[in-house]
């Protein structure tokens, strides 16, 4: 893995969340340029839509909420925008854990603010995300975060995700693997797994799947075991 990474050769940070849901779908889209829009696509779209109105930064007492915030980490080789980063002041924290805010005073906790359709997923996706952000904004302001933000429009929700060590190296790790990919350009086989019906790819990545066989099989799944 490379030390830091050059402009050339910085990835989407968005794209972590595809590769934490499925390799090949990661591969599919930045490697073979490829992409379908399903109805939890458009709609994603259309809440980040909101959430990145660059007009729409505001201050509410001790809390500063700012948009659309360009994020890049070199170490990770990742670039994107932050939907929203929410400074909290708090002038007894210390000074590793916050920045100085132009024009206010106090020192001002960091915190990213990632919005996602739906509601929280079972595995992992969303906080690798949300991680890789955090992780570019500490080496951009030279300080640690310790917690970050998910919020859910279909509940109206935002989870709090304090940050641990081992989640950390995971994004690492991801990152790295996602970079060895595309430098050799390799694309995964395809496998079906019970993921795949929720794919905007599926068309594309299994175009001979049988959708209403599957959804049998997964109703016998659910209702009778795994060795119906």
């Amino acid at each position: 893995m490379a030390s830091y990474y050059s402009d050339d050769q910085l990835l989407q940070l968005s794209g972590i969340q595809h590769f934490a849901f499925c390799e090949r779908q990661w591969a599919l889209i930045y490697i073979e340029q490829q992409w379908a829009d399903n109805v939890r696509t458009v709609e994603g779209k259309h809440i980040h839509e909101r959430a990145d109105n660059t007009y729409e930064n505001e201050t509410r007492g001790n809390i500063r909420i700012t948009r659309s915030v360009p994020l890049v980490s070199r170490k990770l080789g990742l670039q994107g925008i932050a939907d929203v980063i929410e400074y909290v002041r708090d002038d007894g924290a210390r000074e590793e854990e916050t920045v100085e805010i132009s024009g206010r005073r106090g020192r001002w906790r960091v915190h990213p603010v990632e919005y996602k359709r739906g509601k929280p997923k079972k595995d992992d996706r969303d906080i690798v995300q949300l991680y890789a952000q955090a992780m570019a904004l500490e080496e951009m302001l030279g300080i640690r975060i310790n917690k970050g933000y998910l919020f859910y429009n279909e509940i109206r929700h935002r989870s709090e995700i304090v940050f641990n060590e081992d989640e950390r190296k995971r994004v690492v790790e991801i990152a790295a693997r996602m970079h060895e990919m595309m430098d050799k350009g390799f694309v995964p086989k395809a496998r079906k797994e019970k993921h795949c019906q929720l794919c905007s790819l599926i068309d594309v990545c299994q175009p001979g799947w049988d959708k209403s066989t599957e959804s049998v099989r997964r109703y016998l799944e659910n209702h009778f075991g795994e060795d119906c």
